[in-house]
């Protein structure tokens, strides 16, 4: 008689129990999707599955450069105040910050925000319209810890490297803020709006007409963003597979082969072979290459 319980759910069943018996601890790395796929005789992908079972119900994390590893606590971090009327906006920023920074703006609800703060969900609302709202004065809120200088440098290029700079920093501590603007339906934030003030002002000397103005501002904010936004495309893949991107890779190896095998990329090809298994697909460093090329081409257009 076939066993009624899948594989991928023997293998998380296998895990929970050495966490519950203190063999696995929190913060401790559970075994690789590789090192599951030979202990169980599995597929990867089975493997792969488990953990993602586990990453769903909160049981394990993937860190980066380290791998699934046994989740703390998820008891909810309450912050009771003495009494509502201690409540501000600027904790209530605060807390929502903190659960976007752990858990994605995707899980941030009014509702766990009470949870988290101690308080009753409705009493938000004296302090912030919504969910809309409290996103703009979240992002205000990590910008400004961000600041630009108070004094620009000299010529529009040293400027505006300032603001890619400081826009890179703000996306590496707060990933989730990429996927909060749009560059056709900008947010009516003063904390944006003081980057877009940076960038006329750093143009305002050159000879560039007002529509070439605000396109090299904006092609140069969406080429951060369009950066930043792979952080977070990172941050929800380990979240829902349960695998870093280095066993994800390698989960995948097995169809890259097949691909280069097929004979119909050889330009590809060669370029795998060369690479080896060295390459480390490092955003800051690709951040830092398509910067200074970027900065070369407007300074063509600017003079």
């Amino acid at each position: 008689m076939a066993d009624p319980v899948p594989p991928h759910a023997r293998i998380a069943a296998d895990i929970k129990r050495r966490i519950a018996d203190g063999r696995l601890r929190p913060g401790e790395r559970v075994p690789s999707t590789r090192q599951l796929a030979r202990d169980w005789n599995v597929a990867l992908a089975t493997a792969a599955k488990a953990l993602t079972l586990l990453a769903r119900k909160g049981v394990v994390v993937a860190e980066p450069r380290v791998g699934t590893v046994v989740a703390e606590s998820r008891t909810p971090k309450l912050r009771p105040a003495s009494h509502e009327h201690d409540l501000t906006r600027e904790r209530i920023v605060r807390a929502a910050v903190e659960i976007a920074d752990e858990d994605g703006l995707e899980e941030l609800t009014m509702r766990g925000l009470a949870t988290r703060l101690g308080v009753a969900t409705m009493s938000l609302y004296r302090h912030v319209g919504g969910k809309d709202d409290l996103v703009m004065l979240m992002v205000g809120a990590v910008i400004g810890d961000f600041p630009l200088p108070q004094e620009a440098p000299e010529g529009w290029r040293a400027a505006m490297e300032i603001a890619a700079r400081t826009q890179w920093a703000v996306y590496r501590a707060h990933p989730w803020v990429a996927g909060t603007t749009s560059l056709t339906r900008p947010m009516p934030s003063p904390a944006l709006l003081e980057h877009a003030e940076w960038a006329m002002r750093a143009l305002a000397g050159t000879s560039l007409d007002p529509v070439t103005k605000m396109h090299v501002h904006t092609l140069l904010f969406s080429y951060v963003q369009g950066m930043a936004a792979n952080l977070e495309l990172e941050r929800r893949a380990r979240a829902h597979t349960g695998m870093t991107a280095d066993e994800w890779m390698d989960a995948q190896y097995p169809a890259l082969l097949g691909l280069t095998a097929s004979g119909r990329h050889p330009a590809f090809t060669r370029l795998i072979e060369e690479l080896g298994d060295d390459f480390d697909l490092d955003l800051d460093l690709l951040f830092e290459f398509g910067l200074t090329p970027l900065l070369d081409g407007l300074e063509k257009v600017i003079g």
